[in-house]
Order: C-alpha cells, then structure tokens, then sequence
C-alpha cells in the first residue's frame, strides 16, 4: 500500500511540474556474451516541443497496469536474480539514457497488442535496450533475434540492411510472435516467454509429455526443457518485482518524473537521409542515429518503404505499422478541437488513458481533472468513463 500510496503521490504531483534530475545508480554491468553500444550523451529535453515528451511517471504507471502477474513473493523480491537486475531501475532513471522512451514505445506497442507488459522486460535480458547490441554468437538487437528468427517473423534482412537493428521492425516483430504464442498457450504469459526462449514446439511437446494443457499447466514443472528456459520467467517476474518496488524511494520517482521523448514509428520517404529527414522534421539528428543504428549508415532500400523511430507529435504517427505494434493513443471528439477551451468539454477514458495523460492532453493539471471530477488521487479510470474537463468540483 506504501508503494501505490507514493506513486499516486508522485503522478498527481507530475500533473503539476515535471522535473529533471541525476540518477542514482551506476552504469549497469553490459550483458553476457553482447558487445556494449558506447554511451551517447542524451538530447536535452528542452530542444524537443512539449508534445513530443511525456514523462516517465505515465510510461512507469503503464507498465504497472498491463502487468499480468503483479503479486510479489519473497523468492521473487529476494532470490538470485535480485542482485543481478538490481541495476535495472537506475537504467530507467538515467537521464542521459535512450532506455525510458525505448522501454515507454515497446510498453506502448504491448498494451495496444493487450499483451502483458511481463514482455516488456525482455529487452533488458536480452541486450540491455541498446537497439544496436550484436552478439558473437550472432543475435542483435533489442530483441536478439538470430537470423532465420528474425527472417521466419517478418523482419527485413538483406545484403546492406538488418532490420534486427531496427527497434521498429523488431519490436513489430516481437510483438506478432509474443501475441501467437499468448493465444497458442491460452493467456499464460509464462508459457509464452518459455516458448519465446525455447521455441513452441518444444514447449508443446513437454505439455503433452507431462500430459499437461494450457488450462492445468505448470510451467516450472514441466519436464525436459533447459535451466535457461526455465530461468527465464523467473528473470521477467524478479524484473517486474524489482520495479514495482523501486517506487518506494522518493529519490527514483523523482528522477522518474522527467520529461522523455514520446517515441513512434515514421515513415523515411523517398531517397531520404537519416539527417535530411531530421533537419526537415526539426528533430534531433544524433538520437535518430542512436535509436536507429540499421539506419546510420548507409543501407539499401531494395525498392522497399523503411521505418523508423523518432519523437511524434502528440502520439501521431505516418507510418503503416501493423495495429499490435503502433503506439498511437487513443484520440477524442475534444482532441479533434485543436485543445479549444469551450465550456462543457468532456474526455471519454479510453484502454491506457491514466489522469496524467488525460489531464497533459487537454491542457490543465492533473489535481483539477480530479477535483473537477470528484476524484481520489488513487481513483481507477475504467474505459468508458466520461470526465469533465471544465467546471466546478462535484
């Protein structure tokens, strides 16, 4: 209750100002057997428009709200993987990390898919949310597909691009295959992160093994499958855990509460450059090449349309990606107004709509809407709901 008492605490304050400061932990040690992308001095905030940021409160509150398995018991606060992911929450805090916003777009693409954001963790246990990480033995990434992974899902590879390195393209990708395997082994989300690491016909062939189905099964009892496979959904629950305890310190949540880019896909139209389609957008050409090493180079198009990530204005995108895998939030009759401040306004909730985002939209604060709305700080919207924009408190 302390824990959900603070970051309520913390979100309504967020509606009022949102503020920058340092992080509190170290660099994170780099993961076994990937090669380390060199830190980038991250862009300045206030070099991007308002409507290109939202703040790392709203990614952190989505994240906690898409969650499938919230409970947290001692093993998984406390156990082996507690040490070894402890760095974890000082990599959101960063403010000279890319982690938040990318960690915000893949919890983004996950919640429109209605996947549990338990696979939003997978990044950090694959590469550490570095979009450029490559492997020896050959995985790259965000997602470490290897070659004929990535191939069979719909990644784009060919001689002079390796769409692995794309966290548009992977990140779609990913998110196909977490959502077959979702519905293939009937919503468990542990069964799918298994059969995500081992492959789903190895997964399916232990279940009947053990005359198991998707209803009964129980995942770390299911014969024949290796200590990685079963470690993995340990690592994702012991993550989850891990953040869901960090906002019991006052210190990250107010380095949480920082302004970050809200990140989409875009189309790069044409002949265009990296830097030509940053100068023409007024967008930041150095994170551009950061969050999209596939494209920082030179690469080939193969007569094909190429995406890639950048800030979006207010959540807009110009790319056609697929549905599970746009960030595109929900819009309204009143957004369609050009924030036009007539009396009478009303925003009807929409899936992932939180007090913060609904109130940073229509231009007042996120006490007012509360207040206006005869609200608790930790009230629940549901979809559906009708609030008031304008007025006075109930």
């Amino acid at each position: 209750m302390k824990q959900r008492t603070r970051l309520h605490r913390a979100l309504l304050a967020a509606g009022l100002a949102v503020a920058t400061h340092a992080a509190v932990a170290a660099d994170p040690p780099a993961q076994a057997g990937t090669q380390a992308v060199p830190a980038q001095p991250a862009i300045e905030p206030a070099s991007l428009p308002a409507s290109h940021q939202r703040s790392g409160l709203e990614i952190y509150q989505r994240f906690r709200d898409g969650l499938a398995d919230p409970e947290c018991d001692s093993e998984a606060t406390n156990g082996r993987w507690k040490k070894h992911f402890s760095h974890a929450p000082g990599q959101l805090a960063r403010a000279e990390d890319d982690v938040l916003p990318l960690f915000g777009y893949v919890v983004d693409a996950l919640r429109e898919a209605h996947l549990p954001t338990e696979f939003a963790l997978i990044p950090f246990v694959e590469s550490g949310y570095k979009p450029g990480a490559r492997n020896p033995q050959g995985p790259a990434g965000l997602w470490q597909f290897i070659g004929i992974t990535a191939r069979n899902h719909g990644v784009p590879m060919r001689e002079g691009y390796d769409g692995r390195l794309s966290p548009v393209d992977s990140t779609q990708a990913a998110v196909r295959y977490l959502k077959t395997l979702h519905g293939m082994f009937g919503g468990d989300w542990r069964l799918a992160v298994m059969a995500y690491n081992a492959g789903e016909y190895r997964v399916l062939q232990s279940m009947r093994r053990a005359g198991m189905n998707a209803r009964n099964a129980r995942p770390a009892e299911l014969p024949g499958l290796s200590g990685i496979t079963y470690a993995y959904v340990e690592k994702l629950h012991a993550l989850a855990c891990i953040f869901q305890q960090a906002d019991d310190r006052d210190a990250w949540l107010r380095q949480m509460d920082r302004p970050v880019p809200r990140l989409a896909a875009h189309v790069l139209p044409g002949d265009a450059t990296l830097d030509a389609w940053a100068r023409a957008q007024q967008q930041p050409a150095a994170l551009l090449k950061r969050l999209n090493p596939a494209l920082a180079g030179r690469f080939s198009r193969a007569g094909k349309p190429m995406q890639l990530l950048a800030p979006t204005n207010a959540g807009v995108t110009d790319a056609a990606a697929p549905a599970e895998a746009s960030a595109v939030p929900p819009t309204t009759e009143s957004d369609a107004r050009a924030g036009t401040r007539s009396a009478g306004r009303t925003h009807t909730v929409k899936s992932g709509d939180s007090a913060w985002t609904i109130a940073r939209r229509h231009g007042i604060t996120t006490a007012r809407l509360l207040q206006i709305n005869g609200l608790a700080a930790d009230a629940v919207l549901r979809p559906g709901m009708v609030l008031k924009l304008d007025g006075d408190a109930d």
